[in-house]
This record gives structure tokens, C-alpha cells and sequence, in this order.
């Protein structure tokens, strides 16, 4: 019996109403900063960033919404999701997951449900998990999302190596069970790990190894910290050999890629590793320049604005990489879904919203 393809049939998008500026960040944060160094180190013009009221959940659940009607135009009918995984670090609560909740929003109750956490990385291993399910023929239409409010949870506002790097957003994929050759389909992945450099990008406190309240913890302990040089010299390396085992995998070279969308880290990141995997310039693709590293959500963000401004055809060999804390890291080869995608603000679906049932 032939093994299932996993196939990217839906394309999502949520993104908070507010862009904040360099020069607008600098201001409201009093950064020791200016917009030309921003734009110049970070390769970022511009980011989305939430607001009080919204959470991880309202925004995974309106990029869901978004990759199910896209799914369902291409379709030609509702197609339901048998199993949920959303990829994040900042989930509504520590206590339970976002994800069952995201699920009954989508009048998918009783449906399987949980959060993954590998940081800047989760919307690669989400991927492959919902791949594995497929070829095993446990799981029939996954639904991916990757969502986060950094901005809100992690992020001290006026600390300058981090708050101008971060946005928030979410983007969404449904996979289903399909015929290899088809646009969309995942072909090989590769994931690593390498937990002894836990310490390079960390949230120190808050956790159950240094409960909040803990003596000699201070308040910028309770935010997002990392090893910038460090950081970049393994992200390059890590991304960049993660991306030649999947290569091979697949049976392709590095000529073969007509699409690279690395995880949207820094311009210069991205850069590097395309450069070390001679990937030219004119196949990467990305928006970092307008919504800024937006962590798990940053791979498939990047994917809907590469098919929205029909950048890639249908079918074209695709090459995807993250990296992120942990620290973790992986790689997927693909060829480029046909799904059109859709999106929507994250106020669209709030609570009124809760126990309405798809279509």
C-alpha cells in the first residue's frame, strides 16, 4: 500500500491592525537607537504588534479560519481538520494549552489538540509531526498554525537587542492526505536540537527551574534574553547544514530550489545561509522588512505573502529552514502549494465567535 502524501492545501494569515516604524519604536520606547541602524543591522522597516486585548489564541484562530477557507476555495467544499497543532512560545495560559481552545473556536470540538514549543523553529517541527501523521494514516487533515505575541509576554520594550526585532502574528496551513506530485506536497524534513546552548536565547525566570518570586530574580529576568553573535553563528550553521541534509534527502542540489523561505529572523541571517547554500538572491522570499520576526509564525507568514504577491508557481521546488531556542532547528523540501491564501484581523473572531461551528 502506497504511503500517503502530506499536501499543503490552505493558506492563513492574521496579523494585528497596528505597524510600528523604526523611528516610531525609538520614540515610544526611548530606545538608544535610530531607525537607519535598525533597518540597516535588522533588515526591518516596520512590525505588527498587539494590543492588550488580543492573545495568542485570537490570533491563531483567525489565521486557522483563514487556511480553512482557503482550503475549502480550492476544495470546493468545507474541509474539516481531524487534529490541531499549534506551534508557539507565548500560549494564552501556563496552564492548560492554547490549542483545545483555538479548536472549539473553530466549532471543532472533540477534535485532538496541542501546543508545540521549539520557539522560532515550531512551525518546522509542527510541519513535520503533521506529515508523520499523514504517512502513518493516523491523521487524515492537519491543521498547522504557528502564532505569537511576543510583544505582549517576552519582550522588554526598551531593551534595543530584542524589542526591535520582534512582532506579532500568526499564520496557518492545512495539510490533508493526498497523491505525491501534487503542488503542496512535503517531501523530506531534517530536525535537530542541541540543548547544552539552552542558555543562548532564554526567558531565564519563571519557569519551574526559577519560579517567579524566587530570591535574587529581578523583573528583566521575566524577558526574553539572547547571545546575539553567538546566536547568529550557530543559526547560520545549523540552518545552513539542516538545509543540505534535507537537499539530499530529497535528491536535490542547491541549483534545483527555485524558492528558499528561511524562518524570518534577521535580513542578515537569512543572507548568510542563502549565500552558504548558493541560493541567489532573486528565489529567497520574505516579508521581514514589514512584520519583523514573528518566531513560530514567521515560516508560514512568509509562504502566504510569497503566494499572495505570486512570486512562486504552483509546483515549484521549495526549501524551507528555522531555527530558534531550545536550541532547535530544521529543514523541509516541499513544492509550493496551489492554495490562494486568505487572512484575517484577529478581532474578526472573538468571543461572540466561540461556539459557532464550521460551515
Amino acid at each position: 500500500m502506497q504511503t500517503p502524501a502530506a499536501v499543503l492545501c490552505g493558506l492563513g494569515t492574521s496579523l494585528p491592525e497596528r505597524s510600528v516604524t523604526n523611528d516610531r519604536l525609538v520614540e515610544e520606547n526611548r530606545l538608544d537607537s535610530d531607525e537607519r541602524w535598525i533597518l540597516e543591522r535588522t533588515g526591518i522597516a516596520a512590525r505588527r504588534l498587539a494590543d492588550s486585548r488580543t492573545s495568542t489564541g485570537d490570533l491563531a484562530l483567525a489565521a486557522g479560519r483563514a487556511a480553512l477557507e482557503s482550503a475549502a476555495e480550492l476544495a470546493g467544499a468545507p474541509v474539516r481538520p481531524d487534529i490541531v497543532l499549534l506551534a508557539t512560545t507565548t500560549p494564552d495560559h501556563r496552564c492548560p494549552a492554547t490549542a483545545p481552545e483555538v479548536a472549539h473556536r473553530l466549532g471543532l470540538d472533540a477534535v485532538p489538540a496541542l501546543d508545540l514549543s521549539a520557539a522560532c523553529a515550531g512551525f518546522v517541527y509542527a510541519t513535520a509531526c503533521a506529515q508523520a501523521l499523514v504517512a502513518a494514516r493516523l491523521y487524515a487533515r492537519p491543521l498547522v498554525i504557528g502564532a505569537e505575541t511576543y510583544s505582549t509576554t517576552l519582550i522588554d520594550p526598551h531593551d534595543r537587542d530584542t524589542a526591535v526585532l520582534f512582532g506579532d502574528g500568526a499564520g496557518a496551513v492545512l495539510v490533508r492526505s493526498g497523491e505525491p506530485g501534487e503542488p503542496g506536497e512535503l517531501l523530506a524534513h531534517d530536525l535537530g536540537s542541541d540543548g547544552g546552548r539552552a542558555g543562548l536565547i532564554q526567558v531565564p525566570a519563571g519557569g519551574s527551574r526559577r519560579p517567579h518570586g524566587t530570591p535574587g530574580t529581578e523583573a528583566r529576568d521575566l524577558y526574553f534574553r539572547m547571545n546575539g553573535r553567538a546566536v547568529y553563528a550557530h543559526a547560520v550553521r545549523r540552518m545552513t547544514d539542516s538545509a543540505l541534509e534535507v537537499l539530499k534527502s530529497t535528491g536535490w542540489s542547491p541549483d534545483d530550489v527555485e524558492a528558499f523561505v528561511s524562518h524570518q529572523a534577521n535580513q542578515r541571517i537569512i543572507d548568510a545561509v542563502g549565500d552558504r547554500l548558493g541560493v541567489p538572491p532573486s528565489r529567497r522570499h520574505g516579508n521581514l522588512r514589514e512584520v519583523g520576526n514573528t518566531a513560530a509564525a514567521s515560516i508560514p507568514l512568509a509562504l502566504a505573502d510569497t503566494a499572495l504577491r505570486r512570486r512562486v508557481e504552483p509546483g515549484a521546488r521549495t526549501l524551507i529552514t528555522g531555527f530558534g531556542g531550545g536550541l532547535a532547528w530544521g529543514a523541509h523540501t516541499l513544492s509550493f502549494p496551489e492554495a490562494r491564501p486568505h487572512s484575517y484581523a484577529p478581532h474578526t473572531w472573538h468571543e461572540h465567535d466561540h461556539d459557532k461551528e464550521l460551515g
